[in-house]
């Protein structure tokens, strides 16, 4: 069973621009990823994807191998992370000269996840026999019961009616939000179906709300900065 890890890493971030070197406590935010999953017991091969010459230059200082820069033709604003994750699986396989029976895709814009939140994905992953596995973490204060629309200048409930005076951690059903992390995936899945998620046979790997966030803005990396200080 061949376990191939991309972490995938283009330049053109917007929000937060190159943010996927954007310094988190005095080191590159990709770093905190490509430690993890190097300390991964699972993964056979592990690469980072991107088209940028600077970020290949940072990723290989920390470990990661860098077989390849992206095609600008994967690595526009709206390339899809399946494209790039096909282009890479293509890229190893040919260089391998065999096929990989699960994909992990470990995102580096959570850089709290630990090597531990990898592996039980691929564990899941094997046990459970599903299409994929993916992160996702509790919502509390965005819960749906709480997401609100303005018609006519008046507050309505968006989608779900809001109880009067319920307590966060009472609202129900418990609300999930996938949560930028990891994407566990059978190769097949990928390859054949063009699918990271959505499928009726893909299942959940819950992280705990002291290793959940996802930074696409400098709150969230003013936020993932005291949450790291504190680990």
């Amino acid at each position: 069973m061949k376990v191939l890890g991309i972490t995938l890493a283009r330049g053109g971030s917007k929000s937060v621009p190159f943010k996927n070197i954007r310094p988190i406590l005095g080191k590159p935010l990709i770093s905190y990823t490509i430690k993890e999953s190097l300390k991964s017991k699972l993964i056979d091969d592990y690469i980072v994807s991107t088209d940028s010459v600077k970020i290949a230059n940072i990723a290989k200082k920390f470990g990661a191998k860098v077989p390849f820069l992206r095609p600008k033709n994967i690595s526009k604003d709206n390339s899809t992370s399946v494209d790039s994750l096909k282009h890479a699986v293509n890229f190893m396989e040919k260089e391998k000269g065999f096929k990989y029976d699960f994909i992990v895709e470990i995102m580096c814009t959570n850089p709290l996840k630990i090597s531990k939140d990898i592996d039980s994905c691929i564990t899941k992953l094997k046990k459970t026999k599903s299409d994929s596995i993916i992160a996702v973490h509790q919502l509390f204060d965005h819960h749906p019961r709480r997401i609100k629309k303005i018609v006519n200048d008046k507050i309505v409930d968006f989608c779900l009616k809001e109880k009067l005076e319920t307590r966060r951690q009472d609202l129900l059903p418990v609300a999930y939000i996938r949560s930028g992390s990891i994407y566990a995936l059978k190769r097949d899945h990928l390859m054949m179906q063009n699918m990271r998620y959505g499928s009726r046979n893909s299942r959940p790997y819950i992280l705990p709300p002291n290793r959940a966030i996802n930074i696409d803005t400098e709150i969230d990396v003013l936020v993932a900065e005291n949450l790291l200080r504190r680990k």
